[in-house]
């Protein structure tokens, strides 16, 4: 099973740079896609954002050029979850689309941002921080349940030095802070789940984010994970991310699953 996630930095601009003609090519299983500022009416019933083969759902947030979630499937799902009922309502802002088949679920997560050395960042912290404590509650809660989980997406932390390619110059920065960090560690160490492509690949020149829009210009980060269940850390095949195209700031997340069925 080959199940693959990008963050678009749009989808409109991600296609346009050729994003869906190189989707057909992979034979992906399952393909996630986070941040499309476009709203899901509009996605749904435009041709253009169709996959041969796949059915597709999408998950906007209430300003629809802001965030927005998707994920495309050969299966039909057994069921579809919007959001993960956090009592903060920040999960139901386009941020995380839950895609339930007979044995895993896949999903596709936006975690929060910080707009650096913006007057609101601060209050997007606070929010950013509440995400993550109602959505490691809402993971813990799910991991006690006879399913795996593959949740894929950009979640907006590195979560070690290996992950940025200036450790130093990043301490202190929102999505490198050590309170951030600690919520993986809570989910890795305490929880269960791993880190799919850390499982597989240790090399420390692995980034999938560019903070100034260009592969290998400046700062380099790996936000985009896929995280599994502790069910499936036996079953990691390949792993890659894929930087011979750019279709935004973010570089797609591939990962091969040995696992016949859903």
């Amino acid at each position: 099973m080959r199940i693959i996630s990008l963050a678009a930095d749009g989808i409109h601009q991600a296609s346009k740079r050729g994003l869906f003609h190189w989707l057909t090519s992979q034979d992906a299983d399952v393909i996630c896609l986070q941040d499309l500022r476009a709203p899901a009416s509009a996605l749904m019933t435009n041709p253009a954002f169709e996959l041969d083969g796949y059915f597709s759902y999408f998950f906007d947030s209430p300003t629809p050029d802001h965030h927005g979630i998707a994920i495309y499937s050969r299966e039909v799902p057994k069921a579809i979850m919007y959001g993960f009922g956090g009592s903060s309502g920040e999960d139901m802002n386009g941020r995380y689309l839950q895609a339930d088949f007979e044995h895993l679920s896949v999903c596709s997560l936006l975690a929060p941002n910080v707009t650096i050395n913006s007057t609101t960042s601060q209050e997007e912290q606070e929010i950013k921080d509440l995400f993550f404590k109602e959505f490691l509650n809402y993971l813990n809660k799910i991991s006690h349940k006879r399913r795996d989980y593959v949740i894929c997406g950009n979640w907006n932390i590195a979560h070690h030095d290996i992950d940025v390619s200036n450790p130093d110059n990043c301490r202190g920065v929102s999505g490198f802070l050590p309170h951030e960090q600690q919520y993986l560690d809570q989910l890795f160490k305490h929880v269960g789940y791993a880190d799919a492509f850390r499982r597989y690949n240790t090399d420390t020149d692995e980034f999938s984010y560019w903070p100034s829009g260009e592969q290998g210009n400046g700062t380099g980060w790996r936000t985009d994970l896929q995280v599994i269940s502790k069910g499936l850390l036996e079953h990691i095949e390949y792993a890659v991310i894929y930087k011979a195209k750019a279709f935004s700031s973010h570089a797609p997340v591939i990962i091969d699953y040995d696992l016949e069925t859903f």
